[in-house]
């Protein structure tokens, strides 16, 4: 009997000795996987982190923002650089995104890339221009002078980097508006879309977010579509199925993505958006018309339109109006 009851302790011992030795294996190979994954994504935003040559602050602000603590705005640039090989290409896309990390919200304003301002030293031209003339610093310096509100970071992302990040998280879910066929720009191939909720890979992406000829809104209906992509893929961002998938997405941004947010900065920030989602995000919406300028096509902005959106991005990043404004 006591024999017995020795050999049922010893076996019940080696149970719980290979439960332990089991679940020390899963913790080191989950901490192993952590580690990998941080220095993975340390590597990759160290390899996408630019300096902008006017240094960390904007010339609109009288001191540096904490990006943990302060509201503070992103220029969001999407290149065209299929036809530069590359280089200096036009920003097909431009968004400033505001967000105030204390309420956790943000505000989302599209500029059209035909739109007409001023670019420093060049004259009166289309806003996409700027990226050609002076890369992202002119870019900044352009859309600083025409909203009259400080850029405390920036983003850019060629196409490439665009389809990849896409096709890593599986896709984005969107509400398509009405059916449209539009040209794929690298392989031309003709991409379908119809009316109602769509799953799109990162080709269909680009070229749904792209498409504007077939848009009777033209390019408000564009500048939606972006939004729409946009809020989609944040979405899945945050999804518990692509936590283990941030090291491919790490790589990705460290090769097609540039930005002044720092790695501690980044990290930060996440943690504190941890439940942030698409429902979270307004946006902004710039109004103008359309013109022809010696035969060229400029979407030109109302004046007032300019100034409450200025208005209602200072209310967001909680600063107040230039000096040369309250006179």
């Amino acid at each position: 009997m006591n024999n017995s009851r020795i050999k049922r302790r010893k076996n019940k011992n080696r149970v719980i000795k290979r439960i332990l030795k089991f679940l020390l294996i899963i913790c080191i190979i989950g901490l192993s996987y952590g580690g990998y994954v941080i220095f993975q994504t340390l590597q990759a935003a160290n390899g996408a982190y630019t300096e902008i040559d006017r240094g960390g602050k904007s010339d609109l602000r009288d001191k540096e923002i904490k990006i943990s603590k302060d509201p503070f705005s992103v220029l969001i640039m999407g290149i065209e650089d299929y036809s530069t090989g590359g280089t200096n290409g036009r920003t097909d896309s431009l968004i400033v995104a505001t967000i105030d990390p204390g309420k956790k919200t943000m505000k989302m304003l599209s500029i059209p890339r035909d739109t007409l301002v001023t670019v420093p030293e060049e004259g009166e031209t289309k806003i996409n221009h700027a990226h050609v003339y002076g890369g992202k610093n002119l870019t900044i310096e352009t859309v600083e002078d025409f909203l009259e509100v400080p850029i405390d970071y920036f983003v850019t992302v060629n196409f490439e980097g665009f389809k990849n990040i896409i096709d890593i998280v599986d896709g984005v879910t969107v509400d398509v508006p009405f059916d449209f066929t539009e040209t794929s720009d690298e392989t031309k191939k003709r991409l379908s879309f119809y009316e109602g909720k769509m799953n799109l890979n990162g080709e269909e992406a680009l070229a749904y977010a792209r498409m504007r000829k077939q848009d009777p809104r033209g390019d408000f209906g564009r500048n939606d579509r972006q939004r729409q992509i946009m809020a989609a893929f944040i979405d899945e961002l945050v999804s518990p199925k692509n936590i283990f998938k941030v090291d491919d997405i790490s790589k990705e941004l460290g090769k097609n993505v540039e930005t002044n947010v720092r790695v501690s900065e980044g990290i930060g920030l996440t943690k504190q958006f941890a439940n942030f989602d698409s429902k979270d995000i307004s946006t902004i919406t710039l109004e103008g018309e359309d013109s022809y300028i010696g035969g060229v096509y400029y979407f030109v902005p109302y004046e007032e339109s300019v100034e409450e959106i200025k208005g209602e991005i200072r209310n967001h990043l909680q600063i107040s109006a230039p000096e040369q404004d309250l006179e």
